[in-house]
């Protein structure tokens, strides 16, 4: 028996094949609920959009903590193997997924909605994409854990724990205001 935790059980695939399947179902379940229920379509799709985006925000919110005080663990501890652990099922459980099905029917709500040429949409899609950024950015820095290879101190994950927040704000503006 190896000493070594698994991020992932090998039933659940790779995080591309998890994100895959995100992706088709949220197609279908959107297709279905336009063939179902044409004339609420939007409003359940925008639904579940937000719901997509609650998970995608919570995540990302959750896991530079997380970094935080893995940071400050001693490497091969067994703190540090359990944060491993918790990075990986939050980044490829729910992270990943949850972004894809926010892009996935944003798009579609821009598209239906006629918003494309509305600047409000152009600046947050800006912002997403930044975020969207942030997120490859955290991925690849759990993979560094992950491989005991992080070399940023806990200050840095302090700092870099607030920029989803200050994001999510500007996105939130920008949809329900819309300033300009």
């Amino acid at each position: 028996m190896s000493d070594a935790p698994s991020t992932v059980s090998p039933s659940a695939g790779s995080p591309a094949r998890r994100a895959a399947i995100a992706l088709v179902v949220t197609i279908l379940l959107a297709t279905a609920f336009v063939v179902i229920f044409p004339a609420d379509a939007y409003l359940w799709i925008k639904s579940f959009h937000v719901i997509a985006i609650i998970a995608w925000m919570a995540a990302m919110l959750y896991l530079p903590r997380l970094f935080v005080y893995h940071a400050e663990a001693p490497v091969g501890s067994p703190q540090s193997e359990s944060f491993k652990v918790m990075e990986g099922r939050l980044l490829n459980i729910i992270a990943t997924p949850s972004m894809i099905i926010a892009w996935v029917l944003g798009l579609w709500l821009a598209t239906t909605g006629h918003f494309w040429s509305a600047p409000w949409l152009h600046a947050k899609i800006t912002l997403v994409l930044i975020l969207s950024g942030l997120h490859g950015y955290l991925s690849a820095s759990a993979r560094a854990f992950r491989e005991d290879r992080n070399t940023k101190p806990a200050r840095h994950w302090r700092i870099i724990n607030e920029v989803p927040a200050v994001l999510m704000i500007g996105i939130v503006i920008l949809v329900i205001v819309k300033p300009f």
